[in-house]
């Protein structure tokens, strides 16, 4: 594989993509979250237990869900990304420790990995499918 200029913007943009993701929804900034994805994009949290929708349906329910958690902090690594001109296909790793809410809560962690189909758009790429696969939990004092 020749490595480009534009392979190397590409990457890098779409590292800061994942990191802006997992920043999203730890801070609950759905509006930024929104920007993330196309307006025809579907999501699927159900391998975690959760929905799969459209962006709004997801956002609707990540707010709800959310607020059971005082505390969430997504780690996003190990990026496999292969790029195909305006579309490019990413598999990353997550570690997830969140902290219920409340006095004496316990913490919960898990770790899988974010799939995600991405279009380059004006600006920056977006997700036009994002899909979870779940790999393991833990919950503690």
């Amino acid at each position: 594989m020749t490595v480009t200029l534009q392979y190397l913007l590409d990457r890098l943009a779409i590292s800061d993509f994942l990191t802006t993701y997992a920043n999203a929804v730890d801070t609950r900034d759905w509006a930024l979250y929104r920007t993330l994805f196309t307006a025809d994009a579907h999501i699927d949290y159900t391998a975690a237990g959760g929905i799969e929708g459209t962006v709004d349906e997801v956002v609707s329910w990540l707010e709800t869900t959310m607020e059971m958690f005082s505390a969430t902090q997504h780690l996003v690594s190990n990026e496999m990304v292969t790029i195909d001109g305006d579309t490019a296909t990413v598999r990353a790793m997550f570690f997830n420790p969140m902290h219920f809410a409340g006095k004496d809560a316990p913490f919960f962690e898990c770790g899988g990995w974010y799939n995600h189909e991405l279009v380059r758009h004006g600006d920056g790429w977006r997700s036009v499918r994002l899909w979870e696969d779940f790999s393991w939990t833990t919950m503690g004092k």
